[in-house]
């Protein structure tokens, strides 16, 4: 069988719709053109893609804790997307349980683009993810890692991990970043998507210097805590990226078919509640 007519979920993926939910003003940066990617497109991609569900991301960039775009794109799934949104700061758990009820099964942490800092007074939101059986959904890079861990011990949240990681490829396994995800991945209580290569990478497709993270990352979680994700529209992308492209490598890197299945379909449909696979 074919990668594309394998049951898959997009664990990783955003969309950007400016003409009926503008942007807030004065954020950062505001994708235009070929970074746009409204909620009709998206859905013409997954379904041209053969890819049944999706895990979508609100985006700092252009919407931050904007999460309107996000809902009405959920909203419009009936029930074929789940969301990751961006929490206001000075959020309340109420509003918190209000995004849960729309299909919001986390919120997402950004050191990478904010610093470690940034979230030093999150451990109340922590808290309150781990009650409510939500996830803190992190995007770190380098060695942000280790600095993040004090908060994240033990506050009771799942904890998913973006992007593999976004390791320093010139520093080997052994960066104190990494080895610290690799840890957490042996003690089993965290996911990591296998997602954004292009985002720590230092050459161009398939990325073969990214591999190497990538078999230590299956090795430390275990198939079984490994999610797939595309990133698609591929914000801020140095070079061209296409979404079939990244499927078949994805089945180059995992040529067996009992592990592509349990990545791409099995380990988000019991994480996130989605409906059973086609056959089951």
């Amino acid at each position: 069988m074919s990668i594309f007519d394998e049951p898959k979920i997009d664990c990783h993926n955003h969309v950007f719709d400016p003409a009926r939910f503008p942007y807030q003003e004065g954020n950062f940066y505001l994708p235009a053109g070929q970074e746009l990617g409204t909620p009709a497109q998206f859905l013409n991609v997954l379904d041209a893609y053969g890819v049944k569900h999706a895990l979508m991301v609100e985006p700092n960039s252009g919407y931050d804790s904007d999460n309107r775009c996000l809902l009405d794109t959920l909203a419009r799934g009936q029930g074929r997307l789940k969301g990751i949104a961006v929490m206001p700061a000075g959020g309340s758990r109420g509003q918190l349980e209000e995004l849960r009820a729309q299909g919001i099964v986390g919120i997402a942490f950004n050191p990478a683009l904010f610093g470690v800092d940034y979230y030093a007074g999150a451990g109340r939101l922590l808290e309150w993810l781990g009650e409510l059986g939500m996830f803190a959904q992190i995007q770190v890079q380098g060695d942000q890692l280790p600095a993040m861990q004090p908060l994240l011990e033990g506050c009771g949240a799942r904890l998913l991990f973006d992007h593999c990681g976004r390791p320093e490829v010139a520093a080997g396994l052994g960066q104190p970043g990494f080895a610290a995800l690799l840890e957490l991945g042996r003690r089993g209580n965290a996911w990591v998507k296998l997602s954004g290569y292009v985002k720590f990478s230092r050459q161009s497709y398939p990325y073969a210097d990214t591999w190497p993270f990538i078999r230590a990352l299956v090795d430390a979680f275990g198939a079984d805590r490994c999610l797939w994700g595309s990133d698609w529209p591929f914000l801020r992308a140095p070079e061209r990226i296409d979404y079939g492209p990244l499927l078949t490598l994805f089945a180059r890197l995992f040529p067996e078919d009992a592990v592509r299945r349990r990545i791409l379909w099995e380990n988000p449909a019991a994480l996130f509640g989605f409906a059973p696979a086609p056959g089951n």
